[in-house]
Formats: C-alpha cells, sequence, structure tokens
C-alpha cells in the first residue's frame, strides 16, 4: 500500500517578483507573534489577509466566526489575484514569518488535513533551501516558485539555518470537487479510512470490543456487535 501524502506540490505558479512587491507594501508593525509561542524559538510572526470577522490582529485558524478579508489585504492587489485563482472556498489566510535562525519544534495541527476537510497551502515567497520542514521526520524544503499542500495533522516541525527571513503566503482552503480533481490529478494519496470506522479499534482488540458489547446486551450495543464482527469477517 502507498504510503499518505504528507506534501504535495501543486500546479500553482505566482509571479515572485509580484508576490514580493505586495510583501513590501505592507506595513512593518503590523506583524503579529504566532499564538503558539511555546512552540516558536524565535520570531515567529503572522499578518493575516484573511480572518475571522476581517479583523487585521486575528490571526486564528479557526474560529466560529465568518471568515473575511482583511484591510491588509486590500492593500495588496496580487494577493487578491492570488486568491482568485482558488475556485474554492477559503478561511484563515495569512503571511507566516520565521526569523533566521528560527526553530518551530514539533507539533500537530489537529484537522488540518485534506481529509478532515482542511487543505493547507503554503506559497514561499522568501525563503532558502537551508529553511526544512519536518514532516513525520521526513525533511522537505518548499521552494519558490511552487504552491505546496502540507498534511499538518502530522507530526511537523520547522528549521530556519538560513541568513534570510523566511516567508510564506498560506491558505487554509475548503476542500471542494475542484479541488479534489487537483490533487488526484497531482498524485494526491489519502489516508486509508478506519477499518472499523473508528481508528481506536483494530484487529488486535476488536474481538474483546465485540464481546464487551454483547456482554452489555442491549439493542444499540447488540447492533455494532454485529457490524464489527461482520468487517471483521469481510462482510
Amino acid at each position: 500500500m502507498k504510503q499518505a501524502t504528507r506534501h504535495l506540490r501543486l500546479p500553482f505558479e505566482f509571479d515572485l517578483a509580484a508576490l514580493q512587491a505586495d510583501l513590501q507594501s505592507l506595513l512593518p508593525d503590523q506583524w503579529v507573534p504566532h499564538y503558539n509561542a511555546q512552540a516558536g524559538d524565535g520570531y515567529w510572526h503572522c499578518q493575516a489577509l484573511r480572518s475571522s470577522q476581517g479583523r487585521g490582529d486575528d490571526i486564528l485558524a479557526f474560529s466560529n466566526n465568518q471568515f473575511l478579508d482583511t484591510p491588509l489585504l486590500a492593500r495588496c492587489p496580487y494577493f487578491q489575484q492570488v486568491l482568485q485563482r482558488f475556485k474554492c472556498e477559503t478561511c484563515s489566510v495569512r503571511l507566516m514569518a520565521l526569523a533566521p535562525g528560527g526553530v518551530i519544534s514539533e507539533h500537530t495541527d489537529a484537522g488540518t488535513n485534506f481529509e478532515d476537510g482542511v487543505a493547507r497551502l503554503h506559497i514561499p515567497i522568501i525563503t532558502d533551501p537551508d529553511v526544512l520542514f519536518w514532516l513525520d521526520d521526513e525533511p522537505v524544503h518548499f521552494a519558490v516558485g511552487g504552491t505546496w499542500y502540507m498534511n499538518a495533522n502530522c507530526r511537523h516541525r520547522v528549521e530556519n539555518r538560513s541568513a534570510v527571513h523566511r516567508i510564506h503566503l498560506v491558505l487554509d482552503c475548503i476542500p471542494n470537487q475542484w479541488l479534489a480533481d487537483i490533487f488526484n490529478a497531482a498524485g494526491f494519496i489519502a489516508n486509508p479510512e478506519p477499518k472499523y470506522g473508528d481508528p481506536s479499534i483494530t484487529d488486535a482488540n476488536v474481538l474483546e470490543i465485540i464481546a464487551e458489547l454483547r456482554h452489555r446486551g442491549t439493542a444499540a450495543a447488540l447492533h455494532l456487535a454485529g457490524r464489527l464482527a461482520a468487517v471483521r469477517h469481510g462482510q
């Protein structure tokens, strides 16, 4: 079985000079420290281009409120063109900067993968080959001139061993059929669905769980036990 996709280059390329020109139009005092300060060692800051209720100082990736364009995005005509290329809903859109020598320690961002309904895309604007992401201990460099999907639900960390501030434009997209077609054409391999519908149930413990459900004796428990037994026997 092929390994599920941790990262993937997508067929979107953008004008690097235009990206960097929009970056220069932003105000340097608008950078906001990343909220996960415990995971960062060094300057790890963001600017919000789409955020909860359109607030320029809100860099949270998730919210129950509607995501709207911020005043910062209005200053950036080329960033607006970039977002228009994606024919799917975008939630959080941020510029994310990591200073020379900066390290983002290993962590996971639960639910930030295509299979769970969030495709996190990186568009490098300023980077260097010595900027490495480590995804489940696999090193990868997201090069300029490309658009990269990263499964942030896996273990990941970042090291900037270069002399430049690494700055990426990061989009959280909601997958639809348009985006699914692009991912599939690029070679995306999804994580397989759990055999028993629950990742905590495996061949090693399913008999014990079936026995416990049958012991309970309720209609719901017996029904679930029957379903698990049928899956185990390949029905």
